[in-house]
């Protein structure tokens, strides 16, 4: 599962870093904490399976475990920054993006 096809939620990344020890996260309760136990020792068919109830909390335990930048993406949902630009500034849209970033980029790249 790629973090780029699910939208991951602000608060499922911070449940995600604090459960992985990680900076920008806030402790989920009881049922989230024993679910990403779950995730985090899964083997990739039960992962799969898991994906069809929680694929938010499957595509962030994905990235964490797997994805070199999943780490920075992760918080920079946490804390509402565009995962491009890392600006605060404005509504993101649910891949994570601000307005702006989300823009596709027109033939030759200059905007």
């Amino acid at each position: 599962m790629s973090t780029s096809s699910t939208s991951i939620p602000p608060d499922v990344a911070a449940h995600v870093l604090f459960h992985y020890g990680r900076e920008g996260g806030y402790q989920a309760g009881s049922f989230t904490t024993s679910l990403l136990t779950a995730m985090g020792t899964a083997d990739p068919s039960n992962l799969d399976r898991l994906a069809l109830g929680f694929p938010e909390y499957v595509a962030a335990v994905t990235a964490i475990q797997y994805d070199p930048d999943g780490v920075e993406q992760l918080q920079d949902i946490a804390a509402g920054r565009c995962t491009r630009c890392k600006q605060d500034d404005g509504p993101l849209t649910p891949a994570g993006r601000c307005e702006a970033c989300a823009r596709p980029m027109p033939l030759g790249g200059v905007v």
